[in-house]
C-alpha cells in the first residue's frame, strides 16, 4: 500500500522504516531536508515540498502526519486540507488532544476528506517491537487502512492468549484497535499516558525508599545498603510488578546505579494534564494520576532519586532528554 508520511522525527522516521520493511511504498516529507534525504537513501520516495508530496501520492491519497501536538500539527493539517481532494485520508498519529481531533475532523470532512486519529505508543523502540495503535474514525476508513495498522503493530508475537478471549474476534491481540469515532483513539492514548505517569511514579518512589534505606535517621539495626540495580533485575524474574517500564529501569540502573547522568528534571508532554482534565469533566476521582503529574511539576524545583528514575525511564522508552534546571 502507498502512504505519505509528513514528519520524520524519532517516531516518524521509524514508522517509515517499519512500513517499508513490510513492502509498503512510502513518500516522505519533512521541513528539514536532511531527514528526507536519509530515508530516500533507505528506499523512500522523497518530496522537496508539500505540493510535490501531495502530487507524488496516488488517489485516494493516504497521509500520516507525525508531528508534535499543537500548532505544528494544526497548521500541517490545515495546509493539507487545502491541497487534498475528496476521498483522500489524513491520519494524525501524534499525541493530539482528542477534542482537537473532533473539531478538525468536522472541518476536513466537510470537504470530503477523511480524518483518522491514531494514538501511537512504542517510542524509539517501535521499529523493532512494533507500535501499539489506538484508532479513532469511521469504521470503513479504518478497515481500508488495516494493512498499514497491521504492519506497524507488534502482532501477537509470543504473548499467550488471554484466558477467556479465545473466541473473541478483535485486532486487540495484534496490538491495534479501532476504539471509536473521531477522537476516540487519542482519548484512549491520553488516558494510557496518564496511567503511564502513575506507574512510573510508583516505581520511582519505591526505588527512592530503597536508596535511602541506609539513612542515618534510622536505627542502625534497620539500615540496609541495598543494591537497587539487582533489585530491579530480580523483580523482572517472576515478580507480579514486572513490566516493560521495570525492564527499562533495570537497564538504566545497570548502566549507572547512581543515575548521576540524569538531572531529575522531569517534563510532562501534555497527555497527563489532559487526562486529569477529562477526569474532572467526568467527576471521576483520579488521585494517583493527579499526584504523579504534580510530582513532575515539583521535579523542576528540587530533585530526588525518584526523579532520576523517572528521567531514566523516559529516556529509555522515548529518547527524551531532560533539561537541566
Amino acid at each position: 500500500m502507498q502512504i505519505g508520511v509528513f514528519g520524520l522525527g524519532r517516531m516518524g522516521a521509524n514508522i517509515v522504516r517499519r512500513l517499508m520493511r513490510d513492502q509498503h511504498e512510502c513518500v516522505v516529507f519533512n521541513r528539514t531536508p536532511d531527514k528526507v534525504r536519509q530515508l530516500e537513501g533507505e528506499g523512500a520516495i522523497a518530496a522537496a515540498s508539500l505540493d510535490e508530496f501531495v502530487h507524488l501520492l496516488a488517489k485516494p491519497r493516504v497521509i500520516w502526519v507525525m508531528l508534535p501536538a499543537g500548532d505544528v500539527t494544526e497548521s500541517a493539517i490545515a495546509a493539507l486540507g487545502e491541497k487534498l481532494e475528496p476521498g483522500d485520508i489524513v491520519i494524525d498519529g501524534g499525541n493530539s488532544y482528542y477534542k482537537d481531533d473532533v473539531r478538525r475532523a468536522k472541518l476536513i470532512n466537510a470537504k470530503g476528506i477523511n480524518y483518522i486519529d491514531v494514538g501511537t505508543s512504542g517510542g524509539v523502540w517501535g521499529l523493532e517491537r512494533g507500535y501499539c495503535l489506538m484508532i479513532g474514525g469511521k469504521p470503513e476508513i479504518v478497515n481500508y487502512l488495516d494493512p498499514i495498522f497491521k504492519s506497524l503493530a507488534p502482532g501477537i508475537g509470543d504473548i499467550p492468549k488471554t484466558p477467556g478471549r479465545e473466541h473473541l474476534a478483535s485486532t486487540a491481540e495484534m496490538g491495534y484497535l479501532h476504539c471509536g469515532s473521531h477522537g476516540a483513539g487519542h482519548f484512549v492514548k491520553m488516558v494510557h499516558n496518564g496511567i503511564e505517569y502513575a506507574l512510573m511514579q510508583a516505581y520511582a518512589e519505591g526505588f527512592d525508599i530503597f536508596r535511602n534505606a541506609n539513612s542515618q535517621e534510622l536505627a542502625e539495626d534497620y539500615r540496609y545498603d541495598l543494591n537497587v540495580a539487582d533489585i530491579s533485575e530480580v523483580w523482572r524474574r517472576g515478580s507480579v510488578v514486572g513490566s516493560w517500564l521495570l525492564d527499562l529501569t533495570a537497564m538504566a540502573l545497570a548502566e549507572n546505579p547512581t543515575l548521576s547522568n540524569y538531572s531529575g528534571y522531569v517534563q510532562d508532554s501534555g497527555e497527563g494534564r489532559w487526562t486529569i482534565m477529562a477526569a474532572i469533566e467526568e467527576a471521576v476521582p483520579a488521585d494517583v494520576l493527579s499526584a504523579a503529574l504534580y510530582t513532575r511539576f515539583r521535579s523542576r524545583q528540587e530533585h530526588t532519586f525518584a526523579e532520576k528514575i523517572l528521567s531514566a525511564m523516559r529516556y529509555k522508552f522515548g529518547g527524551h532528554v531532560e533539561q537541566h534546571s
